[in-house]
């Protein structure tokens, strides 16, 4: 992805054409926009979705409101006017021509409040909808991601089952836990332990304990590092503790951060390995 593109899927673009940047974000945007057209396409785009919406979604102020707003403005400045404005010989005549001001300055009053009205409902479902969006991208994006890396790791495994170098170790289970199934990619030469959860058969663990995988070497056994079983896992591989010599590997159920020797009896899978 370019850098417009990935500036565009930020959402600040949105939040910039609702004003609802600081000052330095904003002159950012106007930087971007100046140097990309496609961003500077995509404002446009923006403002025109909001345009539009607005237009769609436009509500009629009530049907009485011109008459309240009349009726009380009206009552005010006619009381201010007997303030300010003595009896006398053209008292009606001044006061007639300030009820022609009166009724030219509700009428302007009026339709200035409608519009101020429709425009602030539009601006709040606008806003609405424009988070709205912005969530829906988000999510989109982070499920894209995620179909990216699952197609990347499905590569991987598709690429060691195809390379000599890479030895398919197959852990069976034991009278501890007989359903286990383990599978795991090892390259003797480049030291690398790949654990396969695709086709992992175990139990899942629970917060206080982990599986700890090990590598039985002349004898000992050497920690290869702890993973988790949990249902819904983001993950189909994981890497583990480098290795270049063993002859059997192994899987414990140890607490929670591993163990520094197996459990023999919390043994759940284990597997030997063919030359």
């Amino acid at each position: 992805m370019n850098e417009p593109e990935a500036y565009i899927e930020t959402g600040t673009l949105e939040l910039y054409v609702l004003g609802q940047l600081t000052a330095d974000e904003e002159q950012e945007v106007e930087a971007m926009a100046a140097k990309y057209p496609e961003i500077r396409e995509e404002i446009s785009n923006i403002e025109m979705a909001m345009e539009k919406y607005a237009l769609m979604h436009a509500m009629t102020p009530v049907s009485d409101l011109a008459e309240q707003i009349f009726s009380n403005t009206r009552k005010e400045i006619e009381a201010e006017a007997l303030k300010i404005i003595p009896p006398s010989a053209g008292y009606e005549s001044k006061l007639r021509t300030l009820r022609y001001a009166l009724v030219a300055c509700i009428a302007l009053l009026i339709v200035s409040t409608a519009a101020l009205f429709s425009a602030h409902t539009k601006l709040n479902v606008a806003e609405e909808q424009i988070v709205s969006l912005s969530e829906e991208k988000e999510k989109f994006a982070s499920r894209a991601s995620f179909m990216e890396e699952n197609n990347n790791e499905l590569q991987k495994v598709a690429d060691m089952a195809a390379d000599p170098a890479w030895k398919i170790v197959r852990l069976a289970g034991t009278k501890f836990a007989p359903e286990a199934k383990i599978m795991i990619y090892w390259h003797p030469d480049g030291k690398h332990v790949v654990l396969d959860h695709a086709k992992m058969k175990l139990p899942v663990n629970d917060q206080e304990h982990q599986y700890q995988l090990w590598a039985l070497v002349n004898g000992k056994p050497v920690d290869l590092g702890v993973f988790d079983m949990k249902n819904g896992a983001t993950h189909l591989l994981s890497n583990m503790k480098e290795i270049g010599m063993a002859q059997t590997f192994a899987v414990t159920l140890e607490k929670r951060g591993g163990s520094v020797s197996p459990t023999l009896d919390q043994m759940v899978a284990a597997g030997n390995i063919t030359i």
